[in-house]
């Protein structure tokens, strides 16, 4: 019987805030930012708020330490091949806010130059409302696409249940939940029909040599 094989998996791992105290914090800054510049930037959003990428600088102790959170999740999921055990790599974290209001979204986009991204959601905006046609999800990508239906749009690789795969993932955030997953990986937000506020904090880590 011929064996089957899944090879280079992508990796996304999720966790969640622990500090509620750290959230409110977060929030907190967020708002008095917001407050300063009311304007923002505008990169992939589309409608919303997109602070400056100087959080570290004016989010305090709390988005310092959730660059700390991030970057011990890239530790755990990354390896320094030529030393394992005492890397040579550390990160260099760059750090921005969103806001999202009914009808907001990001288009889809990577992160050239970093290693990871990762998300903390500071506030879903549901307001509790189970409702799938919120939306506001976060998508991602199958990295190999468009090539690999190219010839073939209606076939679909087996995943390991036999099942076929996806070409998108969707991921419903929640209040209080960081994500990781490797800065090319193409993702989105889709279109935001929640009746509150969502505010979430993007993370790039560039990798970086440690001085000697």
């Amino acid at each position: 019987m011929a064996e089957t094989r899944h090879l280079f998996a992508t990796p996304f791992a999720t966790d969640i805030l622990q500090s509620a105290a750290g959230i409110a914090a977060l929030r907190t800054a967020i708002e008095a930012e917001r407050a300063r510049d009311g304007q923002g930037v505008s990169i992939s959003n589309i409608g919303g708020w997109h602070s400056n990428t100087q959080m570290l600088g004016w989010g305090g102790e709390a988005a310092r330490a959730l660059a700390f959170k991030a970057m011990q999740m890239a530790d755990a999921l990354t390896v320094d091949v030529k030393r394992p055990h005492a890397s040579r790599f550390g990160w260099v974290p760059e750090m921005w806010a969103n806001v999202s209001k009914a009808g907001n979204a990001n288009q889809y986009h990577f992160h050239p130059g970093s290693f990871w991204s990762a998300v903390a959601y500071i506030d879903d905006g549901y307001q509790e409302d189970e409702d799938a046609n919120l939306g506001g999800e976060l998508q991602l990508l199958d990295p190999r696409m468009p090539m690999v239906r190219m010839t073939a749009p209606d076939l679909r690789f087996r995943d390991r249940d036999g099942q076929p795969q996806e070409n998108e993932i969707s991921v419903r955030p929640k209040t209080g939940m960081i994500v990781i997953f490797p800065s090319w990986l193409q993702h989105a937000v889709r279109p935001f029909h929640g009746r509150g506020t969502r505010i979430s904090i993007a993370i790039n880590l560039v990798a970086a040599l440690k001085s000697a």
